[in-house]
């Protein structure tokens, strides 16, 4: 019967270091890959992250148990830890070409107004880059209708001419006071708002050939006062059509040059 062969010693294995090498490696590059995929961040969406923080950050907003909160106002510059960095309308030359294209809108609607005995119908309104014309509905609707004044076509066709012009879209905002609508049609200032709101739209487009991608429509109620309803004359300020028009500030400038304002003004 022959002998079992003794095994073989096996020698150790002096580069298993290699293996686990290798795999430090592998992992310290996939580190540095996500370091650097993470360093490069979308400017523009950090910007609107940014002045959303800002935002939420600087406003008490109205409302209560039970009720939406309701913010109202521009973005304020304080000395919050969410002020990570300023707006773009608050570069000079921004602010001075948006103001620029305010005074211009002003005048030139004012002169047609002035024209049909209506300049106190019409107000244009511009803070970090929304332009807002604001329209009395008092001049515009029936009490609690949303059937246009064949007086009041004029008012929204000077409106119209200058609005075209900008070739920007457009929001139609409706707007109450906070009582209660006295009319079978609507059932409250929700309806009503939106219904104006909708009517004016429509004119818009089917009068004044504007594009319906750039148009909208929307009711506020009495949601968004801009004076007290403790008042009659408070009242009547916050019975208002408003059309509104967001730009950028690069837009204000060009647009501020389209209306015919000198470069030289633009500082």
């Amino acid at each position: 019967m022959a002998r079992p062969k003794p095994k073989r010693e096996e020698h150790p294995n002096h580069e298993r270091w290699l293996v686990s090498y290798a795999d430090f490696i592998t992992l310290l590059f996939a580190f540095f890959v996500v370091m650097y995929a993470v360093s490069r961040v979308d400017t523009k969406r950090m910007e609107a992250a940014t002045q959303s923080v800002r935002w939420a950050m600087h406003f008490q907003g109205t409302g209560g148990v039970g009720a939406p909160p309701v913010f109202e106002g521009p973005i304020s510059e304080g000395g919050c830890v969410a002020n990570l960095g300023s707006s773009p309308w608050s570069a000079p030359r921004a602010k001075k070409a948006l103001d620029l294209l305010r005074r211009r809108l002003q005048q030139r609607i004012g002169r047609m107004l002035v024209a049909r005995n209506a300049e106190k119908t019409v107000t244009v309104e511009a803070e970090n880059g929304r332009i807002s014309i604001r329209l009395a509905t008092s001049q515009i609707f029936g009490a609690s209708q949303a059937s246009v004044r064949p007086e009041a076509l004029p008012v929204l066709d000077a409106v119209a001419e200058e609005l075209r012009s900008l070739g920007r879209p457009i929001r139609v905002e409706g707007h109450t006071d906070d009582r209660a609508v006295s009319s079978e049609r609507y059932a409250n200032n929700w309806e009503l708002s939106t219904a104006r709101a909708g009517v004016v739209t429509a004119y818009l487009e089917a009068a004044h050939h504007f594009e319906p991608g750039k148009l909208s429509a929307a009711g506020f109620a009495a949601t968004r006062p801009i004076a007290g309803n403790d008042t009659p004359e408070g009242r009547q300020v916050n019975r208002r059509l408003e059309l509104v028009i967001e730009l950028e500030p690069g837009d204000a400038m060009k647009l501020a040059a389209a209306q015919e304002i000198t470069p030289t003004s633009v500082q």
